[in-house]
């Protein structure tokens, strides 16, 4: 009897499939959904074919059920944050909850914001056309398990020159995305149900934009690295690496904690020092990496600054 209930099921999975139309060939998904990853690689910085490649690998090419019946092309689960849809199927534990979206731009979108946390931060310090770093990156940063995942995306890439959608000048045959086509606004994606301010998390901290391009949040006396590390789901030594603070050392009463790396250069050209500044505190000030900031003034680690003294934030000092 089981196992007839078992052929069962088999040959009305079968007839269902067979009935909701063909499965979608790997071309047929490139040729569907390259023009929303270019569209998304120009809003957030990812580059298409890595979008494209992930999206092949992780919905068997849009093929598999999550995809068909949940439109999730990447297999992001639901996590405390979520507050959408929900759509369940065995994965690493029996029936585990996945993000379910209304269209399948959706969970393109979706997959940007989620690559937008602190823990991917160093990818986009790559170039857009840097597939195979975005790729080793994704891996050491976690977001798979499997050791070839790498291996795996540039094979996809590169069999299928999906790199030709990263380059710069790569237009969109639609400039706009209407609003219809859209489940969620942009403001609707940047809080609640689609995460913290682009990030995901829903504690204590507010996510600000710096001006030079970086989020960040401003430190109170209550907090430690240990807490804000584990708000953001980020390593105590991407914290300290990020603000150029010795590892070990306590966290600041109040100011600024970047949650991305700092810049090689300011938005400003120069600053002129103030009474009690330190280089630190300017580098932390214009976002622009400490290590960066003695090079472009030709300073040595040792030397000392005083009021009044001219230091460059984009270009080199010139010599004398």
């Amino acid at each position: 009897m089981r196992i007839s209930l078992v052929v069962y099921l088999l040959l009305i999975s079968f007839f269902v499939t067979a009935q909701s139309g063909k499965r979608i060939t790997r071309q047929e998904y490139i040729d569907t959904y390259k023009e929303d990853a270019i569209r998304e690689m120009h809003v957030s910085g990812i580059p298409a074919s890595i979008t494209l490649a992930q999206g092949i690998l992780e919905s068997g090419d849009g093929n598999s059920t999550l995809a068909r019946k949940a439109n999730n092309h990447f297999g992001i689960k639901c996590h405390s944050s979520w507050t959408g849809k929900r759509f369940y199927q065995d994965d690493d534990a029996k029936n585990e909850c996945f993000r379910k979206y209304k269209t399948v731009l959706d969970s393109y979108h979706d997959h940007s914001e989620f690559l937008k946390r602190p823990r991917y931060a160093q990818l986009f310090e790559l170039k857009i056309t840097d597939y195979k770093g975005w790729a080793k990156g994704l891996k050491a940063a976690g977001y798979a398990t499997n050791p070839r995942y790498p291996q795996l995306l540039i094979k996809i890439i590169e069999d299928n020159e999906l790199h030709q959608y990263d380059e710069p000048t790569k237009r969109l045959a639609q400039t706009k995305v209407k609003e219809k086509n859209r489940t969620k606004s942009k403001e609707d994606y940047n809080r609640g149900e689609y995460g913290r301010r682009n990030f995901g998390y829903t504690n204590a901290h507010d996510v600000l934009n710096h001006e030079n391009n970086i989020k960040y949040i401003r430190v109170r006396t209550e907090d430690t690295f240990e807490k804000i590390a584990q708000e953001f789901d980020m390593g105590l030594w991407q914290l300290y690496k990020y603000n150029d603070i010795p590892k070990g050392k306590e966290l600041f009463d109040d100011g600024i904690l970047y949650l991305q790396p700092k810049r090689n250069r300011a938005k400003s050209e120069f600053h002129y020092v103030q009474t009690g500044e330190t280089m630190w505190d300017i580098s932390q000030k214009y976002g622009v990496k400490l290590k960066k900031l003695y090079r472009k003034n030709r300073m040595n680690l040792s030397d000392v600054i005083n009021p009044g003294d001219k230091l460059y934030l984009k270009k080199k000092k010139p010599l004398n």
